[in-house]
């Protein structure tokens, strides 16, 4: 198996003056059953810029939970490490998935602007576009209706929230709900990171 890096989400725990990375079971979980051997990363930058050297990865995923810094998060470490991390993969033609935070992350660093939305927590909605029509879960307080012209945007909401963007010159996708918190993982969501990563096997 292929070895996907991914990231964890800090958990600031303030009894015992510490700052955890962590990551939902599901995750790995659901990078297994893409066919891949899962791999988390610190956030630290430069230890996880080494591993994307030493280890060679078929792709990097960045995943959900914490809001970037400058729309109200804590987790300023996650924030340098995603975009040094980003950047090391486009020098390297490396593929990267993100998922809802990890979406905002890309947006971020392809100069698109978040705003604050309601009812897209703990919701279900269809989305349209390049991608088909389908129901998926939402789980964010920020999101993105302008793309700009570095993205492809693939999929939106009734209310025009983009759900999903392909970088047009990367080996980038991204989309805002979380595949690994379905009941049962889903194939559409395990073609695409197989797609993605696979590539360069084809």
């Amino acid at each position: 198996m292929k070895i996907v890096l991914y990231t964890q989400r800090v958990e600031i725990v303030e009894h015992y003056g510490e700052r955890r990375d962590c990551a939902d079971q599901h995750i790995p979980l659901f990078l297994e059953k893409c066919g891949f051997l899962p791999v988390a990363l610190p956030n630290i930058s430069s230890i996880a810029k080494e591993m994307v050297h030493q280890l060679k990865p078929a792709g990097i995923v960045l995943t959900g939970g914490n809001s970037l810094v400058r729309y109200g998060g804590e987790a300023f470490e996650r924030d340098e490490m995603e975009h040094s991390l980003l950047k090391l993969a486009f020098e390297q033609n490396l593929p990267v998935f993100g998922f809802c935070r990890g979406m905002q992350v890309i947006l971020d660093h392809f100069n698109c602007k978040l705003e604050n939305v309601k009812d897209h927590v703990a919701v279900r909605h269809v989305i349209q576009g390049k991608l088909g029509t389908f129901e998926v879960n939402s789980y964010h307080n920020q999101a993105c209706f302008d793309a700009g012209p570095s993205l492809d945007v693939l999929a939106r909401t009734h209310d025009g929230v983009i759900e999903a963007v392909a970088a047009k010159q990367k080996k980038v996708l991204a989309v805002m709900w979380h595949p690994e918190r379905e009941p049962k993982f889903l194939r559409k969501d395990i073609q695409l990171i197989q797609d993605l990563f696979r590539k360069e096997d084809k």
